[in-house]
This record gives structure tokens, sequence and C-alpha cells, in this order.
């Protein structure tokens, strides 16, 4: 139990406290806030972001980054849509195949990373260009796409949870498992901590990379196709600067962008903190919505100060072991 109440928790329990402070707060200020119709919204409208944020935690937890995630948002958004529609493809076998190639996407980004030792953020960057530029071609006309079928498929509801909701909530839970109750994550965690210690000791540090970049990428466009059914239509512009809200609610929710320390449970309530701060914008009804990106910047800063200051501490402490024997 004291496990839990460490110093490497203090960024968890941090961002808990600003979501209780912030719910709770605007609760006070506005009617009808604590509503179950306001908390559903809530989900709904990050659904898509709360999945590519799952996908970029294993990869900052492994020591890399991510910046195609939004791209991939905008690439599976239209392609999905061609799919159903010039080609007629029936729904699940389009989105089977978005996913594959989601996952392809990342899996190369992987093997450039790992296996070829080149700069995550460049090869990122450039998988970022390379599907938002796909996305424009199958486009055509750089317009966005809307299908019938995105109707149907977002009145769809098991008692008062749209299937935006069902989609990341099983996500969630899945990344949960993954990350604490698998081999796979106690490697993810084991490489971003120390990679050369986890090549010492024998864990499959390239096959690692590979296959965190490759569920990165099926996130990605789990996101895409969420965020379909959410607007309803394909859009290639679909996901622009979605990375930076990605990284911003991974960080928010305690993740060290060093990596090796870190919950996925931490970025959900990252997800739901950028949510909030939106929600609270729009029921003041006075302010810019520019005021969400100066709060998130804030936050953002807040969070890799404190990750800093216990960064040091502990440092400090692993340095000077010799005073717990005076």
């Amino acid at each position: 139990m004291m496990r839990f109440f460490s110093r490497k928790h203090i960024p968890l329990w941090a961002t808990g406290g600003v979501f209780l402070l912030l719910y709770l707060g605007a609760a006070f200020r506005y009617e009808g806030f604590l509503g179950m119709a306001v908390f559903v919204n809530l989900l709904r409208d990050n659904a898509f972001l709360g999945l590519a944020a799952i996908g970029m935690s294993f990869v900052i937890l492994s020591g890399g980054i991510d910046l195609s995630v939004g791209a991939m948002v905008g690439f599976t958004s239209i392609c999905l849509a061609r799919l159903m529609g010039d080609l007629g493809s029936p729904p699940v076998l389009a989105s089977l195949i978005m996913l594959l190639l989601g996952t392809s996407l990342g899996a190369g980004l992987g093997c450039l990373v790992s296996v070829f030792r080149l700069p995550p953020f460049l090869v990122t960057l450039a998988g970022m260009f390379l599907a938002r530029g796909l996305a424009f071609v199958v486009s055509l006309e750089n317009q966005s796409i809307h299908q019938p079928l995105y109707d149907r498929l977002g009145d769809f509801s098991y008692q008062a949870f749209p299937v935006e909701i069902l989609i990341f909530v099983g996500g969630l839970l899945m990344a949960l498992y993954l990350a604490h109750c698998t081999r796979f994550g106690r490697n993810v965690y084991a490489v971003g901590g120390n990679e050369e210690s986890a090549t010492l000791m024998g864990l499959p540090v390239t096959r690692t990379k590979i296959l965190t970049y490759a569920l990165s990428g099926f996130c990605s466009s789990l996101a895409g196709i969420v965020y379909s059914i959410y607007t309803l239509s394909g859009n290639p512009t679909a996901g622009t600067m979605l990375e930076l809200d990605a990284i911003a609610a991974v960080v928010i929710g305690g993740t060290l962008l060093t990596g090796g320390v870190g919950y996925v449970f931490g970025t959900f309530i990252g997800v739901l903190i950028l949510g909030v701060i939106q929600t609270i914008i729009t029921f003041e009804g006075t302010l810019s919505s520019w005021w969400t990106k100066i709060a998130v910047g804030g936050l953002v800063l807040g969070f890799i100060l404190l990750q800093r200051f216990i960064q040091s501490q502990t440092s400090g402490a692993l340095a000077r072991p010799w005073r717990s024997q005076e």
C-alpha cells in the first residue's frame, strides 16, 4: 500500500487532484455540470483523442515519440469513407483494412527507429507528412466525405453510452491489461527506463520498440474510425495537431518524457482534464476557445517542472546514500 504513495506516484496523484479541482469547481459554478449528459459528452467528444493518447503513452513509456498519430487519424478517416463509398466495401472489412494499414505503418516506423537507430522525432515526422499527404491524395478534391452509414453508427448506443465511448473504454481496458499484466508491458517499462540495462538483461529491445510503434499505429487508426463515426464523415484534415494534444495528455497524466515511468490510467485522466477545460469554456460562453490552449500549456509546463523536481530529488537521494546511515 505504501508503494502506491511513493515519490514516483506524485505526478499521478497531482493529475487526479487537478481533475477533481476542475470538475468540482465547474460543478459549483455551472448548473447542470454534474449531470450525466455532460459526462457522457465529455467522454464522447474526447474518445478519438483518448485512443491516440493511449498509443502515445506506450511510445513515450518506451523512451520514444510519435508525431504521426494525428495524420493517421486523417488518413484513416478519408480512406474509410472511400472504401465504403467508391469501392462498396463492407464497414467491418474497411475498418479491418485501415487498422492493418495503421499497424503496418507504425511497425515500419518502429523498424526505422529500432533497427536503423534513427531519431524517433525525425522518423515519425516523416511518417506524419507521408500519412497526411496520402490522405489528401485519396480525398481527390480535398473535401470531406459523408457516408449514410455513419448516421446509423452514430445513433447506435448501449443504454446511454454512444458507440464512440464503448470503443474508447474497451481500448482503455485492453491498454491497462497490456501495460500492467503482460510481459510486453514490463518490457516497455524496462526499455524506457534504461535501454542498455534491458539489453544486458536479455530483453527483446528491438522487438519491443517495433511492437510499441505498431500499437501506436493501431490506436491511431482506431481513433480515425471513431473520429469518422463522431463527425459522420471522412476528412483529410482530421487530426491536425492532434499529436500535440496527445503528448500533452500523456505528460499531464504523469508519464515522464524520458520514458520508463507513467501509467495509462494517468493518460486517461489527462484526456479528461483537457476535455473538462474545453467544457468549462463552452459553459462560460464568453471566453475564446484559445484559452484551452493557454490552460493546457500552463498545465504541461507545471507537470514538466514537477517531474523534473522529482527526478532531481531521486537522483540526489541516490547520489548521497551515506546520509541515511548518519
